[in-house]
């Protein structure tokens, strides 16, 4: 029997079967973290949500987001894993205004109206507290809870903002931080001059840095002359940066402005040549339509912060107006001080409900709207949206993953519904900045939570024993 047709066909397919898996080989793509079998829940412009999804991630960047017969046909392999089934996969939070460092002031005076609670509790006690390292361990505790609260990007302005820097650097955490601004001596500069000089190291240290995006923060209108606002903006063009800043908080403030310039906050920002799509302010509560509409045509972000606003008696913002307009919205905590919190799940459930009660309209501010805000709109907010706000194919891989089976979440018909109104910043499992896991199962991986607890209880006796 002549077996050489047998051997040649047995050869033919053996070098197939070698080929086949060869090429297989060679379609495995290498990738640093897969996030896969949860929900995902994009925010993109098309506000995709992707049951069974995946999310790929090289470096610092997401590289796909898809369904799992997506993910089958990719063929990654990844370095890392994180099984979300059960779980719900979306963009980190983005606090849009805060304090970080005042988180040592939590409860500190509670019950008053602004300026009261500024003048009487709060400015005596930075005078008297507020130093670097008092810095560096308020900042060490907000951002404990950022993490715990799936807050992947805030927007700081405070004192030894350089400081913040590197104690955000080290935690992981994305943050546009603004070394604040003031005409009056402040806690780590006496003059402005000196303030200014600071600032421009500072805006030349952290330029280009992957997660720190440095910032001026004047502390607003009232507080800062017109010549050393014009010279803010002059600096934020020198140096291309941002500028955060306060606009329109409080009734008070709306008054002194008329009285010294007879102008509106917004009004006389735009006179004098400020506003521009650099600036994103904070609050915003006390303005009108032509506000908006300047808003709109400089590209001014606007950070809502509506439980820091409820709390001091503030007033309320227009948002549902703002949202119409498509205005760059995001939401903010404000400062542990005046929320007591920085839980963003609260501030979301807070903007949605508090325009159905003041509007009387069911139908403003829907969940998805705050969902909206408190990703990408956050993002659009500060300038960011290119960057972070959504899961999208190029941005950076700013992702939480938050856990849909807790007793409050049971049980569940609308994820958006739930994530807005039902859940709270103890159901986040795991949160990812850049690339990097920062929180795995609820377990930091890159601050000492116990430590820096006790840390700042000591600061708390300080503190108490100061303002006696």
């Amino acid at each position: 029997m002549n077996c050489n047709p047998i051997r040649n066909a047995l050869s033919v397919l053996l070098l197939s079967l070698s080929v086949v898996c060869l090429t297989n080989a060679q379609r495995v793509t290498p990738i640093d973290l897969l996030i896969k079998g949860g929900t995902v829940v994009t925010m993109d412009g098309e506000f995709r949500v992707i049951e069974n999804g995946f999310i790929a991630i090289r470096g610092a960047r997401i590289v796909a987001v898809g369904d799992a017969a997506a993910l089958r046909q990719a063929n990654y392999q990844a370095r890392q894993t994180i099984d979300a089934t059960g779980k719900a996969v979306m963009p980190g939070l983005v606090n849009a205004h805060t304090h970080l460092p005042m988180t040592l002031y939590r409860g500190l005076a509670d019950d008053l109206d602004l300026q009261e609670w500024l003048t009487k509790y709060i400015f005596p006690a930075e005078a008297k507290n507020t130093t670097r390292e008092f810095t560096i361990v308020g900042t060490e505790l907000g951002l404990v809870e950022l993490i715990r609260g799936g807050t992947t990007t805030y927007a700081d302005m405070y004192y030894f903002e350089d400081a913040i820097a590197e104690v955000t650097k080290h935690a992981g955490v994305r943050g546009v931080l603004g070394e604040t601004l003031i005409d009056f001596p402040a806690p780590d500069h006496k003059k402005w001059e000196d303030a200014v000089s600071y600032t421009e190291k500072f805006l030349r240290r952290w330029k280009n840095d992957p997660l720190i995006v440095p910032a001026l923060a004047p502390h607003a209108a009232y507080t800062v002359s017109t010549e050393h606002l014009k010279q803010v903006a002059a600096l934020a063009e020198k140096h291309d940066a941002p500028i955060l800043t306060h606009i329109a908080e409080a009734p008070t403030e709306t008054v002194t402005i008329n009285e010294r310039y007879q102008a509106r906050p917004v009004e006389y920002l735009e006179r004098i040549g400020f506003l521009s799509s650099r600036v994103t302010g904070a609050h915003m509560v006390h303005v009108n339509d032509a506000d908006m509409l300047t808003l709109k045509q400089r590209d001014v972000g606007i950070a809502h912060c509506p439980q820091s606003n409820m709390k001091l008696s503030s007033g309320t913002a227009p948002v549902p107006q703002m949202l119409a307009q498509n205005l760059r919205l995001g939401l903010g905590t404000d400062g542990a001080a005046s929320n007591n919190d920085l839980s963003m799940w609260e501030e979301m459930d807070t903007a949605s409900k508090l325009h159905k009660l003041v509007t009387m309209k069911p139908t403003v501010v829907t969940a998805r709207e705050a969902l909206m805000m408190a990703t990408l709109g956050g993002a659009r907010a500060l300038h960011l949206e290119k960057e972070i706000g959504s899961l999208e194919a190029g941005k950076r891989a700013d992702v939480i993953v938050v856990n849909l089976d807790a007793v409050h979440q049971v049980p569940r018909y609308n994820l958006i519904s739930h994530l807005v109104y039902a859940t709270k910043a103890t159901d986040v499992n795991d949160t990812i900045v850049n690339g990097k896991v920062l929180m795995r199962a609820r377990r930091l991986l890159t601050l000492d939570e116990a430590t820096i607890k006790a840390r700042a209880r000591k600061f708390q006796t300080q503190v108490s024993q100061s303002l006696r």
